[in-house]
């Protein structure tokens, strides 16, 4: 599984402000609706449901939120990069800037958690988030995520 199976280049973008989690998750419904066809009222529960568990702030300033729905039939990702970090609160305490969200169909097994392993593992790299952080022109984000190295199929 590569990056580039899960994320569409339609599904990067640069967000210069969102004012909450809930308004952010609203913006990832929406753009999931236009991209993927899904339902963004659905979707905005799924993920605001998620995150009722425990946040998705993975540290470092990455929130990997995530999500299972009807209406899918693989799994997809969102790629927003904040100008401006928000409060997540993430388990370093530390506000959030670039965030990968993940939806899934709903009785999708073990890709979803390979997708979820392989963006963990991506942004865990230092170099990138940093690049990542640099540049503000999706098509270029998209290329720095897509050419990450993927995972062996199990």
């Amino acid at each position: 599984m590569q990056i580039s199976d899960i994320l569409s280049p339609a599904a990067v973008r640069t967000v210069a402000q969102t004012t909450s989690k809930k308004r952010l998750f609203q913006d990832i419904a929406e753009q999931a609706r236009q991209i993927y066809g899904v339902d963004a009222a659905q979707t905005l529960d799924a993920l605001q449901e998620r995150e009722s568990l425990g946040p998705t702030g993975v540290g470092h300033g990455v929130a990997l939120p995530h999500a299972r729905l009807h209406g899918l039939d693989k799994v997809v990702g969102l790629f927003l990069r904040l100008e401006k970090p928000l409060d997540f609160d993430a388990v370093d305490r530390q506000p959030v800037d670039l965030i990968f969200a993940l939806l899934a169909p709903k009785n999708s097994g073990v890709d979803h958690l390979k997708a979820l392993a392989l963006v963990s593992r991506t942004l865990r790299d230092q170099d990138l988030r940093s690049k990542l952080r640099a540049n503000d022109d999706p098509a270029a984000l998209h290329a720095m995520l897509a050419a990450s190295p993927g995972i062996k199929a199990a």
